[in-house]
């Protein structure tokens, strides 16, 4: 320890003063943090809820569909919540407001109501350029047998352009037409059989000759009382079964006294066609002979007598191109007054 007589003895001279401390300053304070959020009025929290993790820091953007925080497990005892999650670590509700949910109720009925009136429009048959219906196709065609003039259903000519064997154009006349009648008489026992379930409303008939009145055939459009299921059940048997071309299951012809036709029964028949409709309660046939009234042994479809190579009587004779023929003829032709007396009938 020195004195001060040493030190000013000292070969250094008087030592340097100390330099002064710099002022203390209190550190910085570091800002409070922003205030919480708090929880939508009416939540409680849940304190036997643990909060895993750290807390969200915002809540959600309104319409997003994911969060940023750390979501709050269910309690074990209690089941699952749904919600958003807040900044204090609570779930809102998800449901909307009172007043969206009012307004989205309102939508919804007045769609429905919109709804609802187009098609009570369409049932009411307010659009006037709407296709008829499968059921006023129905009920017209059932009054086509009195409704439709004789010579717009069975025309006095038919034309069938190609429709000869090698692909001639045929040419039929009108020789007789069978007033309306029931269906007792018109089919074979079988035949009648395997229509009866589709009904007979009524039954039409007309007869025709070719050019050279060496051939004549009956055609017929059978009227019926069933419904479209019944039609298409029908239509369905005929081609599953083949029915339309069994021999035992030929409609008959027409023979008109004073014609062609005269001496055409049951043993004259060489070829037929049957074809059942499924838009229309009909069943269009035809029945095809010799106007000289021989006798056919080998009678044959004419979905078999026109087929190439066929070698039997009527296929070399053209009977089957006849009944084929006029059968498809007489379909178009009682579509076309059909379509007509749906779009006059109110």
């Amino acid at each position: 320890m020195s004195t001060d007589a040493e030190q000013a003895h000292s070969p250094h001279g008087t030592p340097p003063p100390r330099p002064a401390h710099p002022p203390r300053t209190a550190p910085a304070q570091p800002s409070p943090p922003p205030p919480r959020p708090t929880a939508p009025p009416g939540f409680t929290p849940d304190p036997d809820t643990p909060i895993l993790g750290v807390r969200a820091k915002v809540p959600f953007p309104r319409g997003t569909a994911g969060a940023s925080g750390t979501r709050l497990p269910p309690h074990p005892s209690a089941p699952p919540r749904t919600g958003v999650l807040f900044a204090d670590g609570g779930r809102g509700d998800r449901r909307r407001p009172p007043s969206r949910t009012a307004a989205a109720a309102a939508s919804l009925v007045l769609g429905l109501g919109l709804l609802g009136g187009a098609a009570a429009g369409s049932w009411l048959g307010e659009d006037p350029d709407a296709p008829p219906s499968t059921a006023d196709t129905y009920t017209h065609a059932r009054s086509a047998w009195y409704s439709v003039p004789v010579d717009d259903l069975f025309p006095r000519t038919l034309r069938g352009k190609g429709e000869g064997p090698g692909g001639a154009d045929r040419v039929w006349s009108r020789i007789a037409v069978a007033p309306d009648s029931s269906c007792g008489g018109g089919f074979d026992p079988l035949l009648a059989k395997a229509l009866a379930p589709v009904g007979c409303k009524r039954l039409v008939r007309a007869t025709y000759t070719d050019a050279t009145s060496t051939s004549v055939t009956t055609v017929g459009v059978l009227i019926t009382t069933s419904g479209p299921t019944g039609m298409r059940t029908l239509h369905q048997r005929f081609v599953t079964e083949k029915l339309d071309e069994r021999t035992d299951l030929m409609p008959r012809a027409y023979a008109a006294k004073g014609t062609a036709a005269a001496g055409f029964g049951d043993d004259q028949r060489a070829s037929w066609r049957i074809r059942i409709l499924t838009d229309a309660p009909v069943v269009i046939y035809s029945v095809s002979g010799f106007a000289d009234g021989r006798k056919v042994t080998d009678p044959q479809s004419a979905g078999e007598a026109t087929q190439r190579g066929a070698t039997s009587a009527p296929a070399q004779s053209g009977l089957g191109n006849d009944a084929r023929g006029i059968a498809d003829a007489i379909e178009p032709i009682f579509r076309r007054a059909l379509s007509t007396l749906t779009e006059t009938t109110p």
